[in-house]
């Protein structure tokens, strides 16, 4: 089983802060001069990019820069400046979408590793090779994989594996979503999301509106809590647990990163079925729900079920369920609580299971009915004054009443609530609405708390190896080791300006490891103190003792810092690139036309036969099952076409069978539309193997 690194996102300074000191092993971050999918969040200047990696760094935390969206040929020489900058700070990984911006990063700084975004889509091992060839280390998969898809895709690639474990979900593949872009022109591959599967909309069937009452939400998942498959994962070897979460703030980053690395820690030290553990992470959920949720789910993690991921009434975070109300009553509201885990929690195992049992039906974190059966139990806080509410009127496009909590008074089963004046308007709350705990000002207290650990440096955090030496007469050698995320292996030695002497108690691990090993106020932290090389009955004063520690420290936090940073070409590569891929020879040109012409993509056979009675000379085969399909190879290459066959827009980890039926067809040509196909077709050297045509959803 590997241990994964928990992975949180760092939207500004203060969510990064709250993530250094929650204990991340590395964090994610976007830049505000382009090339970021989050154009939204305050992301950080180019300029303050040393400053603001070695702080990670001191943290003992890995820096990860986005540049996951598409570049254009103009923007290349801009990308690469970026790319200079990046390597020159000590970022540990970019994580990419375009090609083009993986290509550049490989030329420019060969040592800055490059993990393929889900952006790029690589959703099998044959697309992993594609991101290989890139020069890419890692492969940040679909969120739309399941557990057991990822763990074939892990047993197909050398690659490492990231995997969304919270956060928002997207209603389409990531980087084919082009609504945002073909409604209201702001292209979600360029960072500039409108969110359209956030709207409410119609369902219209055979022409008829189809009434849904208050679902009219049909496009809007709720969001990924995927808890139950991190011991799964874990056994899998995927790399990194990923948070989604640029958008949002420190609260969400401190409660998601707390939570998830306890879980992992519990699950890599085999007590994830403790009862302790497991109402640690009941709490920790509910904690994560009230500091943003739309209801979690899990995901597509234990497969494609639909009806699973969107509950439809609203697109937006309301917080943790926290009941319903009953009575509406001078200024206070008397609420219901909603069903939670019975009395000593529920066991939480793999997905859909618990212990002892399995396929148990378990309540929606925030969820909009106590008797959904989606999602893991939870443990919400009691409400106390100062918490924030919200009443759910079944009008989320509107103003729905809610604010500060003034008072908490028991009651049966739930509690009285009442609010300030001016407080929310309570005659628009009528009994049976969901109530949803919004904010808790216990939550917000410990985040600001985090905030300012991490502002002032989250240190003490890098784990250190001290080998002692040293004889009566000689001075004391120590060989200092830096271990952990950050320096691994870097080294330096010191020796005291003292000579040891004879000494009846003598210098053990429990004095070395006080005086010697004491680096609280650095990035440092004592991890191992080996005396192999130490003799018997020795003494040293303590002053020297902590003046060497002194110098250790001096001497070994610029190396762990200097070694982060990568050697940078001394020479522009963007159109030294850009000129090589333009003089790529055409792989048989004689074939190319020698003018535009037009080529019609058809899906059925009707269509196919238009296309031969009007004439022309090819046509792309579009069918969506391959039922039919050799058919339709055979009648248009009998009517003298030129046959083009096209591949599924997505490959999913065990589906290239597809293409190998595809090949046996022989067409005179494939539209490939996922990087698994261009592998697989491309690899062909027959002289009368199919010609590779790069479709639009190759993004490049």
């Amino acid at each position: 089983m590997r241990v994964p690194e928990i992975l949180a996102p760092a939207g500004d300074d203060e969510s990064l802060a709250a993530a250094l000191a929650a204990g991340a092993d590395a964090v994610y971050f976007g830049l505000d001069g382009g090339m970021n999918a989050r154009a939204r969040a305050t992301n950080f200047s180019v300029e303050r990019l040393p400053e603001l990696v070695d702080g990670i760094h001191r943290a003992g935390v890995r820096a990860y820069v986005t540049l996951n969206t598409l570049v254009f040929e103009h923007e290349l020489a801009f990308a690469e400046s970026v790319l200079r900058a990046c390597a020159a700070a000590g970022v540990d990984a970019i994580i990419v979408q375009d090609p083009a911006v993986a290509l550049l990063a490989r030329a420019v700084a060969p040592t800055l590793e490059v993990h393929a975004s889900t952006q790029m889509t690589i959703s099998s091992p044959e697309g992993a090779a594609f991101a290989q060839q890139l020069g890419a280390t890692r492969v940040v998969v679909p969120r739309e994989l399941s557990v057991d898809e990822i763990r074939t895709f892990a047993n197909g690639t050398p690659l490492q594996l990231e995997v969304f474990i919270h956060g928002a979900l997207c209603m389409s593949w990531s980087g084919q979503c082009l609504t945002s872009e073909a409604w209201g022109g702001r292209s979600a591959n360029r960072g500039q999301c409108a969110q359209s599967c956030r709207l409410p909309y119609q369902l219209v069937v055979d022409g008829q509106v189809r009434e849904l009452g208050d679902v009219a939400y049909l496009l809007s998942p709720m969001d990924l809590a995927g808890a139950r498959a991190v011991a799964e994962l874990s056994d899998i070897g995927v790399a990194s647990l990923k948070i989604e979460g640029r958008l949002k703030g420190p609260a969400y980053v401190l409660s998601a990163v707390e939570g998830y690395k306890r879980w992992r820690d519990a699950i890599a030290t085999q007590q994830e079925k403790a009862p302790a553990a497991q109402h640690q992470l009941q709490r920790d959920l509910g904690r994560m729900a009230v500091a943003y949720s739309r209801g979690f789910s899990d995901g597509f993690l234990g497969g494609a079920d639909h009806q699973s991921l969107v509950e439809g009434r609203f697109p937006k975070n309301r917080g943790a369920l926290l009941g319903e109300v009953v009575e509406v009553k001078s200024g206070a509201v008397r609420i219901r609580r909603a069903q939670r885990a019975p009395t000593g929690g529920v066991a939480i195992d793999k997905l859909g299971q618990s212990v002892g049992a399995t396929k148990v039906a378990l309540p929606v974190i925030g969820g909009s009915s106590p008797e959904d059966s989606r999602g893991v139990p939870l443990d919400l806080p009691e409400p106390i004054p100062g918490c924030g509410v919200g009443f759910d009127t079944g009008r989320p496009q509107d103003e729905e009443p809610g604010g500060p909590v003034f008072g908490v008074e028991a009651a049966a089963n739930g509690w009285w609530l009442r609010f300030g004046k001016p407080g929310p308007e309570l005659s628009k709350v009528q009994a049976g609405d969901k109530v949803w705990l919004s904010s808790d000002p216990r939550l917000t207290a410990d985040a600001k708390a985090a905030v300012d650990e991490g502002m002032r440096g989250a240190l003490g955090h890098i784990p250190v190896k001290l080998v002692v030496s040293g004889a009566v007469g000689e001075p004391l050698v120590v060989v200092a080791t830096a271990q952990g995320n950050v320096g691994r292996g870097v080294t330096v030695s010191g020796k005291t300006e003292v000579l040891l002497t004879a000494s009846a108690g003598g210098l053990g691990v429990e004095v070395l490891s006080e005086k010697l090993g004491a680096f609280g106020g650095t990035p440092f932290k004592l991890s191992e103190v080996v005396l192999d090389g130490l003799g018997a009955g020795l003494h040293l004063p303590v002053s020297a003792l902590k003046a060497l520690r002194r110098t250790i420290v001096a001497e070994l936090e610029p190396k762990v810092l200097a070694a982060a940073r990568h050697l940078i070409s001394p020479v522009p590569v963007a159109a030294q690139l850009a000129a090589q891929a333009a003089a790529l020879p055409a792989r048989r040109p004689w074939l190319a036309p020698a003018e535009p012409r037009l080529i019609p993509l058809v899906r059925t056979a009707g269509q196919l036969e238009a296309v031969i009675a009007a004439g022309l000379e090819e046509v792309e085969l579009d069918w969506m099952e391959l039922i039919g399909l050799e058919k339709a190879v055979d009648r248009a290459r009998g009517a003298g076409l030129h046959v083009v066959i096209a591949t599924t827009r997505v490959q999913k980890p065990g589906e290239d069978g597809i293409d190998r039926r595809i090949e046996k067809l022989k067409p005179d040509a494939v539209l490939v539309r996922h990087w698994g196909g261009l592998i697989h077709f491309s690899r062909s050297t027959a002289v009368d193997g199919p010609l590779v045509h790069g479709d639009f959803s190759l993004n490049v």
